[in-house]
């Protein structure tokens, strides 16, 4: 049975690419890896993009990507955020760690993912969303709010404010899928428990990761 995990700022920072010392970085997904008994975990160089890259190994480098598939037994998955949507996938047969923000979101990633675990074989998948920003909390640009509620109505919860309800976007898009979704209805810039980049600009990340 696939396994999924979700951190804290209480475990510190797994993000190499916002200010932390790297071997300090490097030192914390080492021990997370021992802590989860799996190799070293494959982490992403996210860049809100659409790509999503299948795996049978750890990489020796970061892909650039949004997403990891594998159908890779005993292999971690992570994804970072401070805000945007960790999206783990799960089956039997194939696993995906997934970063949704506003831009992946648009371009359909979770989708990709999907599609890529129906072609090596998964049938019931399930579907998690860890600590994400929330509703009240997202405040976007009139445009940004017009371009993304007109594609996904579900998103749409403030046409003063111009708040957009990415999770309930995102479950309107897997609405086409026969997936079980389930959020642990966590608000990243709510919680003092997680980073926030709206809450702090300048923050950590912490990860969600998914082993088969």
């Amino acid at each position: 049975m696939a396994r999924i995990y979700f951190s804290s700022r209480h475990s510190g920072n797994f993000g190499d690419h916002v200010g932390d010392d790297p071997g300090l970085v490097s030192r914390r997904r080492s021990s997370l890896a021992r802590a989860l008994s799996v190799p070293p975990i494959a982490f992403m160089n996210q860049v809100h993009g659409n790509v999503v890259q299948v795996i049978t190994e750890a990489p020796t480098s970061a892909p650039t990507c949004d997403a990891l598939v594998t159908s890779q037994r005993g292999l971690g998955l992570a994804v970072m955020v401070a805000d945007c949507i960790p999206l783990l996938l799960t089956s039997d047969v194939a696993v995906a760690a997934v970063h949704v923000g506003r831009a992946g979101l648009v371009s359909e990633i979770s989708l990709k993912a999907i599609a890529i675990m129906r072609d090596l074989g998964a049938h019931q998948i399930a579907a998690t969303v860890g600590p994400s920003i929330c509703r009240n909390c997202y405040e976007v640009a009139p445009h940004m709010y017009q371009e993304i509620s007109s594609q996904l109505s579900a998103t749409a919860t403030n046409d003063l404010l111009h708040s957009l309800d990415l999770v309930a976007g995102l479950r309107q898009q897997l609405g086409s899928q026969v997936v079980d979704f389930s959020d642990l209805h966590i608000c990243a810039k709510e919680s003092s428990d997680h980073f926030s980049y709206r809450r702090e600009q300048e923050t950590g990340r912490q990860v969600g990761v998914v082993i088969l």
